[in-house]
């Protein structure tokens, strides 16, 4: 798997690279998607078709990088995301910064745990559960 990984790690930075306009050398498994690389919500499209085209798989609309979420007012209130909101999330993308975040859970802030090694992790445990 370690192998696979690797060559998931490869082309992920490759597609991030190609759809945020970055040399990969700029771009780390803790790097943040908005924050670090300077992606906009448009950004966001075009890297979940990328990564589509790239890996032959498909994404549901919402299953990386949730959207709707952020309009319920059961998950957010004031600028802010609820309790019920962060384990929704945290069932969404598990593999993220949640911990960080729960400190601050600020809808601002929330762009801070899309990282490539989010975007990796899920396609670790998606491609592992094609093959099954």
């Amino acid at each position: 798997m370690q192998a696979d990984k690797n060559g998931i790690i490869q082309s992920v930075k490759t597609v991030i690279s190609q759809a945020l306009r970055v040399d990969e050398s700029q771009i780390s498994l803790e790097s943040s998607l908005i924050k670090d690389l300077g992606a906009e919500s448009i950004d966001f499209l075009d890297i979940v078709f990328r990564l589509e085209k790239t890996f032959k798989i498909k994404i549901p609309k919402g299953e990386l990088f949730p959207e709707k979420l952020l309009t319920d007012p059961a998950f957010v209130k004031d600028g802010r995301v609820t309790g019920a909101g962060i384990a929704e999330l945290k069932a969404r993308i598990p593999n993220s910064r949640w911990e960080e975040f729960s400190k601050n859970p600020l809808v601002a802030n929330l762009g801070d745990v899309f990282t490539v090694g989010m975007i990796v992790n899920y396609l670790c445990e998606k491609l592992e559960a094609v093959k099954r």
